[in-house]
């Protein structure tokens, strides 16, 4: 996970430099503000590429195979915003593919649960991902790059980001079905529902203003709330 992760943040970085250094709002980035070098973010991508594919050879034959396109799809993602309004949900599959790789780590049959669990990752993720590239509709006009926001207007993009957390929640209840899960379970994706609820009222109250705390604060609760309701479902 630690390799992966930084592969795909570290050449989004490569390859946005030159979008981030003409956008007001990630011109100060560490790379187009030029505190660290290409060459040195290269290194960087290698190393974390090399921790990714011993870790998935040390899993099982499974894993490893499956590793290479895990990892087209982290560096494929970096270039969708460049033709496709469908950007936010090729990012959500990069995250989506974790549930089930996870369970592929030590089981190498899937199972439904996992596989419905991964698409409410999907979902979760195009969710927050289009709320957080309102900030930027009038940049991506500009430079004629392709998100929802861009393409349909806060208001409707916001709509389909309320839509997509109505079926997030709705895949961890199903999810939740599949596994039999114990009560402790729904208590926890009660509170990820209110969490998500309370995200997009944050949104709607006072526009873009609280959006930072909407992207990373709220979301990342909802992680941490969807985390002990798997992990209290297995130990209570």
């Amino acid at each position: 996970m630690a390799g992966a992760r930084t592969v795909a943040m570290a050449f989004n970085r490569i390859a946005d430099s030159a979008i981030d250094a003409r956008n007001p709002r990630t011109k100060n980035r560490a790379l187009p503000a030029g505190f660290i070098s290409v060459k040195s973010v290269w290194a960087l991508i290698i190393i974390s590429a090399a921790v990714f594919f011993t870790s998935a050879y040390a899993l099982n034959v499974v894993c490893f195979y499956l590793s290479p396109l895990a990892m087209f799809l982290l560096l494929f993602y970096s270039y969708t915003k460049r033709f496709t309004s469908m950007s936010h949900f090729v990012l959500g599959l990069t995250l989506a593919i974790a549930p089930a790789a996870g369970f592929l780590a030590v089981n190498t049959d899937l199972t439904p649960a996992p596989l419905i669990l991964s698409a409410s990752v999907l979902f979760w993720s195009a969710g927050f991902d289009i709320i957080y590239a309102c900030q930027d509709i009038d940049f991506d006009r500009k430079e004629k790059l392709y998100s929802l926001p861009a393409a349909a207007g806060p208001a409707k993009a916001l709509f389909y980001s309320r839509m997509l957390h109505f079926m997030t929640i709705a895949g961890f209840i199903f999810t939740g079905y599949l596994i039999k899960a114990k009560a402790v379970y729904y208590v926890f994706v009660i509170i990820c529902a209110a969490l998500l609820i309370y995200e997009h009222k944050l949104l709607k109250d006072d526009g873009l203003k609280n959006i930072n705390t909407a992207f990373f604060n709220v979301n990342g609760l909802v992680s941490i709330a969807m985390f002990f309701a798997v992990l209290l479902n297995y130990r209570m």
